[in-house]
């Protein structure tokens, strides 16, 4: 199926650019193409709503007239409004239900089109706290250190204390080139870290593929965005040509994205009359979408799983492993098994309500929202692939304990330095493996951590982490697919 950028009307999507992870249709009316895509899933929301009774429209005047004559400050009969549709969405207690105003909608439509920047991650609320469902590939957010499940307390000193969802992105988002200082809070982490990035455009390329030397494919998806599908099955194509023996498709830190972009990737993989997805509607009617024409692979595939894949990855896995017995390596997906449709041309001054109406199954019928997909075999990454970058204005000497003194031993012990802890004291061994550290790459042997070791320790860090070998997640499938449990 083509789509132009432009053409969003009738797209299912799963997960938004910097927003909140979600299962999303975009509707330009309450009975749109909604009704061919879900059926019965969603026909409870497309059922004629009652207007307000007098008795209600009386009430709503009535604080309205009180607010206006007698509260102490001015005010806007707009704002008023908003905030009456965004209590009104409040009160569902569903981060994935919200009312926009214009300018909020606007730029979730911008988001749609792919035609923005920002830092490059997915969040979503989380007990009313601003969460990293995952950092886009290659985005400023991943090359600064965020992590999936980081919490953003503050933007450029701003706290998001308070601040709804879409307020929140607003904050994220910002002019190519700016910069934007995070506070964050990381589990296993005692201290706020203080990450600072460069806003960038977004890269929206979505697909990369590469042949090891065993002859395993190895296709990455960074997110399921309009054109992916079209992208993965031509990266299948060169790499069958070459006459793969195995595949590995890794969705790691891949927040989502068009459903149909995931359903026809899924299509290439499965024997005609299999399940892909099943979606259920609030009285419980569940429609399932059947793979057709296509056939499963003769070689054998896995897919890559980490806490940051969401949505259209979970769908992937669960469709690959459940009704074609792929592995499915790493660690449990994040969990996001609902669907909303967006409401947009409805409200005549360009506001937008996006809504919950429906949750997703596996094949086979399981749930995962808040749980997540199961790997098959577990695999945990190393430390260093967690570890928290360097924040300090001065030399960190011998007797300290904090968390840069953790990242350094982490990083050390990653690079092949024997240490004695990492647990964050910067102890007489850590010292003499420091210095070690510092003599081999010809720095300055002072046995403090300065802004150039520290430097020259991140640099090299990131270096082992690019190196697939160094990957064990990966290793794991690659493995799995060759053979060599």
């Amino acid at each position: 199926m083509q789509f132009s950028k432009k053409s969003i009307f009738g797209i299912v999507i799963l997960t938004m650019f910097a927003s909140v992870a979600l299962t999303l249709f975009v509707a330009d009316s309450v009975k749109s193409n909604a009704k061919q895509t879900f059926g019965g899933a969603i026909a409870a929301s497309e059922k004629q709503s009652s207007n307000l009774t007098q008795a209600e429209l009386n009430k709503i005047n009535t604080v309205l007239n009180i607010i206006e004559s007698d509260y102490v400050h001015s005010t806007e009969r707009q704002d008023l409004i908003d905030g009456a549709l965004t209590g009104i969405m409040e009160s569902l207690n569903d981060p994935h239900s919200v009312y926009m105003k214009q300018a909020a909608a606007s730029q979730f439509n911008s988001q749609i089109e792919g035609t923005f920047s920002g830092i490059g991650a997915e969040v979503t609320m989380t007990n009313g706290l601003l969460t990293v469902v995952s950092p886009i590939k290659n985005s400023p957010a991943e090359r600064a250190g965020v992590l999936a499940k980081d919490i953003i307390l503050s933007v450029n000193g701003e706290s998001l204390e308070g601040l709804t969802l879409e307020e929140s992105v607003a904050k994220l988002r910002g002019p190519k080139g700016t910069k934007a200082k995070l506070e964050v809070r990381r589990d296993g982490v005692n201290e706020i870290i203080q990450i600072s990035l460069i806003r960038d455009d977004i890269d929206i390329e979505t697909v990369y593929s590469e042949v090891n030397e065993d002859g395993i494919g190895i296709i990455t998806i960074s997110q399921f965005a309009l054109n992916t599908s079209e992208r993965f099955e031509h990266e299948l194509a060169e790499l069958e040509k070459q006459g793969i023996t195995g595949l590995v498709i890794d969705v790691r830190n891949n927040p989502g994205g068009v459903l149909d972009g995931v359903t026809e990737i899924a299509q290439l993989m499965l024997d005609e009359g299999k399940v892909i997805v099943q979606v259920e509607g609030k009285d419980g009617t569940r429609k399932k979408t059947y793979a057709k024409g296509g056939k499963q692979k003769s070689y054998p595939i896995a897919v890559l799983v980490n806490g940051g894949s969401a949505s259209a990855s979970e769908i992937l896995a669960g469709a690959l492993n459940e009704s074609a017995g792929a592995s499915i390596v790493g660690e449990q997906s994040f969990g996001k098994g609902t669907v909303q449709i967006s409401y947009s041309n409805l409200i005549e001054d360009g506001g937008l309500i996006k809504m919950t109406v429906a949750k997703w199954l596996t094949p086979n019928g399981n749930w995962i929202n808040e749980t997540g997909v199961t790997p098959t075999d577990e695999v945990k990454p190393s430390d260093v692939y967690t570890v928290t970058r360097f924040t300090f204005d001065n030399a960190i000497e011998a007797g300290e304990y904090n968390s840069n003194v953790k990242s350094m031993q982490i990083m050390l012990e990653a690079l092949g330095y024997k240490v004695d802890r990492k647990d964050g004291f910067f102890s007489e061994e850590t010292l003499a493996v420091l210095k070690t550290f510092q003599n081999k790459q010809g720095l300055k042997v002072s046995g403090v951590l300065d802004k150039e070791t520290a430097t020259k320790l991140e640099a090299l860090t990131i270096e082992h982490i690019r190196s697939p070998l160094n990957d064990v997640q990966l290793q794991k499938a690659i493995d799995i697919v060759a053979g060599k449990r």
